[in-house]
């Protein structure tokens, strides 16, 4: 079934800028393992165009962590490059880099005493020189990015005084202020409620309609489903299976991948129109 699911994604058309440009994010061939290792990643192939939301589902262990790293250079490929704008992202300054791309991991606790607000305005740190201050285009950027998460209440708190979820929502709103033209977030809905669940994704659905290229690790095939473009699907040993989201998350896929039965349906009051939606329903038999 997975051969199947491979050959089908591949016949899947791959969605390419109107300007035929390079994608803002490529990456060819990647292979990881660390060092005594099995291998994690092996032979990721994919390309994420500006205005597109790639989302990245796989089990707890399948490596989608070590990609994003693997994919930002935090990692070095064991073999294989990332191109950004068609740089290989190993030759690109740092200085250059992050005010292209801005990154939100998963969020710790924070033992930091910066209020939320000064954690945000750390994301506009790229584009401040080294001896200059914040100037009020920086202020403005900050304050923008807690509002449009309606987390501005935050903005005097100290860090490590906010809940888990709250501090996932300053870190995102710390990437945004950072106006990077792709945005990397690893698990962005975890610890997260339903509500804030959809502020964020409402944002990056958002940026993505401003030209924004949005990357994010999720355990919701439901959230791929209903943002994303295009998919990757990963599972522990390297195997993966890319191509549109329509094509590569199916029920099929997430009982290979995730190991359960699952119902992909429509959902909706007739109100705010028809959604995709992923019911799990039983663990898969093994063969």
């Amino acid at each position: 079934m997975i051969e199947k699911i491979r050959k089908d994604a591949n016949k899947a058309p791959i969605l390419r800028n109107a300007a035929n440009k390079a994608p803002i994010l490529r990456i060819e061939d990647g292979s990881f393992a660390y060092k005594g290792g099995p291998q994690i990643l092996d032979g990721i192939n994919l390309e994420v165009d500006r205005g597109e939301v790639l989302a990245i589902l796989g089990p707890n262990g399948a490596g989608k962590t070590t990609l994003l790293r693997c994919m930002m250079d935090m990692l070095h490929w064991e073999s294989g490059r990332t191109l950004l704008d068609g740089e290989d992202i190993r030759q690109i300054p740092a200085s250059s880099l992050w005010r292209k791309m801005a990154y939100v991991p998963q969020a710790r606790s924070a033992a930091t005493s910066y209020t939320a607000f000064q954690t945000v305005l750390l994301g506009r740190s790229s584009r401040i020189g080294v001896f200059a201050s914040p100037s009020d285009e920086d202020m403005l950027s900050a304050e923008s990015a807690m509002k449009r998460l309606g987390i501005w209440e935050l903005a005097d708190k100290a860090c490590h005084s906010i809940s888990g979820g709250e501090l996932q929502m300053v870190l995102i709103a710390r990437a945004m202020a950072a106006e990077p033209e792709l945005l990397v977030l690893d698990e962005p809905e975890s610890n997260l409620d339903f509500k804030n669940q959809l502020i964020v994704l409402d944002a990056m659905s958002s940026l993505a309609d401003e030209g924004v290229a949005c990357v994010f690790n999720t355990h919701y095939p439901a959230h791929a489903l209903q943002r994303a473009d295009k998919s990757l699907l990963m599972n522990k040993g390297g195997m993966n299976i890319y191509g549109p989201t329509k094509f590569v998350v199916s029920e099929d896929d997430i009982r290979s991948i995730f190991g359960v039965n699952a119902i992909i349906g429509d959902f909706g009051d007739g109100r705010d129109g028809q959604v995709k939606s992923v019911v799990p329903v039983s663990i898969a038999n093994e063969k």
